[in-house]
């Protein structure tokens, strides 16, 4: 798929983490949290981001442009399991004119649990496309942190 790539297990490849502790509902009668919980642990890490560079979501919303979530890919490594923290790294990874990418290294205590990729498109109030602010370019360019 164009504008995803692989991400690396390397920590030091990542500017910026985000810690996430799983709730009890996000796990099932195991323990083990659901494969859906990631995808919220990925947004909670871009927000968080977002917001870290002096770039809030909500600020980009109210200037008119969203970003839609076009495709995520998750691997998973290793099961997490409630109440553990999930370190949330991540970094831009593909730029084009109104679309990126960004990977991720989901770790456990610097243990690899999965590695994910999404592609993001913006879109305007109407939901069309729209091309990428050049704040929300530049932080892209510039990298995380």
């Amino acid at each position: 798929m164009p504008g995803v790539t692989q991400p690396p297990r390397d920590p030091t490849a990542y500017a910026f983490t985000h810690p996430v502790r799983t709730r009890f509902a996000e796990t099932d009668a195991m323990g083990v949290v659901h494969h859906a919980s990631y995808l919220l642990y990925l947004e909670e890490a871009r927000v968080a981001w977002l917001r870290s560079l002096g770039n809030p979501y909500a600020a980009m919303r109210g200037g008119g442009i969203d970003i839609a979530v076009l495709h995520v890919e998750v691997s998973y490594v290793r099961a997490v399991r409630f109440d553990e923290v999930v370190d949330v790294a991540l970094r831009p990874a593909a730029l084009r004119r109104a679309t990126f990418s960004i990977d991720y290294l989901l770790t456990v205590a610097g243990e690899p649990r999965a590695t994910a990729c999404s592609r993001h498109g913006c879109v305007d109030a109407q939901g069309r496309a729209a091309r990428m602010p050049p704040s929300l370019a530049g932080l892209l360019r510039s990298g995380p942190g």
